[in-house]
C-alpha cells in the first residue's frame, strides 16, 4: 500500500500582544468584506463550512460526524464559529474552540476555494485569533485566556502555515507522520 509523509505543525501565541493582525484588505473598508460570529449555533451550517473549505485540502475526519456529533460541538459552551461574508457570500471560517485553563483552539480555520490568493485569509485569521483572546469576555465564567493555539500539515493551502507565522504564531512541536494515501486525517 502507497502511503504520504504528513507533517502536522502545531504552533500557538502565549499572550495577546503576539498577534501581529494582517493589513486590513480594501473590501473592508468598502464594506464589502464583514467577519461575522454565527450567534445561533448551526451544525448544518458548520457542516457546510466544513465541507466547502475543506473539499480540496484533504479536510476528512469530521465527514463521519453524524447530527448529534455536529451539534454536540457547536453547542459546547465556549466554541464559536466566525464567517468572513464577501457581498453577503460566505468567503471561508474559522472555529474557536475554548479548553480547560484559558486555553482556546483554533480548530479549523479556512477559505472556500474562490476567494483564496485575495487578502481575506490573514485578516479572517487575525479577526479570528483577537476573539481568541477575548473569549472569556463572552463567556461567564471562562478563564481569561492564557494561549491560542492552532496546526497546520502539508496537505492544507501552500500559504498556512506561513499565514500563520505572520500573524504571529510560533511552532512548538513538529511530527511527520506516513499516512496510507486516500485515508483520512485528523
Amino acid at each position: 500500500m502507497e502511503s504520504t509523509a504528513v507533517t502536522t505543525w502545531s504552533l500557538e501565541q502565549t499572550a495577546a500582544a503576539d498577534l501581529s493582525p494582517a493589513a486590513e484588505p480594501a473590501a473592508v473598508a468598502a464594506g464589502e468584506l464583514t467577519v461575522v460570529r454565527a450567534g445561533i449555533p448551526s451544525p448544518g451550517f458548520n457542516r457546510y463550512l466544513y465541507g466547502a473549505v475543506g473539499a480540496d485540502v484533504s479536510w476528512t475526519d469530521r465527514l463521519v460526524w453524524d447530527e448529534e456529533r455536529w451539534r454536540a460541538f457547536v453547542e459546547e459552551p465556549g466554541t464559536e464559529t466566525w464567517v468572513a461574508y464577501e457581498r453577503g457570500t460566505p468567503a471561508g471560517y474559522l472555529e474557536l474552540q475554548g479548553q480547560p485553563d484559558g486555553v482556546v483552539e483554533i480548530t479549523y480555520f479556512g477559505l472556500l476555494p474562490a476567494f483564496r490568493g485575495r487578502r481575506i485569509g490573514g485578516h479572517l485569521l487575525s479577526v479570528g485569533t483577537a476573539r481568541a483572546w477575548d473569549l472569556a469576555g463572552r463567556w461567564p465564567g471562562r478563564a481569561a485566556t492564557r494561549r491560542v493555539w492552532v496546526h497546520t500539515c502539508n496537505d492544507d493551502g501552500p500559504y498556512a502555515l506561513d499565514n500563520y507565522r505572520r500573524r504571529g504564531f510560533r511552532i512548538f512541536d513538529v511530527r511527520t507522520e506516513d499516512t496510507p494515501a486516500g485515508s483520512a486525517r485528523t
